[in-house]
């Protein structure tokens, strides 16, 4: 996780620097409906690679907007989930939705 002092000064450019790349956005947008396994991400992000997936979770997870739960089974099944602070900008992610919606309709 950055410190105050790294992060930008602008509050619109550090929401765009925790989640402005593509991928993170649609990892968040899947994340919002349950927790998934990273297969399931995977799939379901047509055209993401592996390392560009593993890339994105752990820096999420840094950020503090996702969580990773490990089980203890064998083999091994890992869950990743929206953490309070990822849930949290679940009114970001609506309202994008809404305007692509409208701007969709408006074609």
């Amino acid at each position: 996780m950055m410190t105050k002092e790294e992060l930008p000064e602008c509050p619109v450019a550090t929401t765009v620097q925790l989640i402005g790349s593509k991928w993170k956005l649609l990892i968040m947008r899947n994340l919002l409906i349950r927790p998934w396994r990273f297969n399931e991400l995977k799939k379901s992000l047509e055209g993401i690679s592996q390392k560009v997936l593993t890339d994105s979770l752990r820096s999420m997870e840094e950020d503090g907007l996702i969580t990773r739960t490990v089980y203890p089974e064998v083999p091994p099944r890992v869950e990743y989930a929206l953490s309070e602070l990822g849930e949290s900008m679940r009114p970001i992610l609506d309202a994008m939705e809404q305007w692509g919606n409208n701007y969709k309709k408006s074609l």
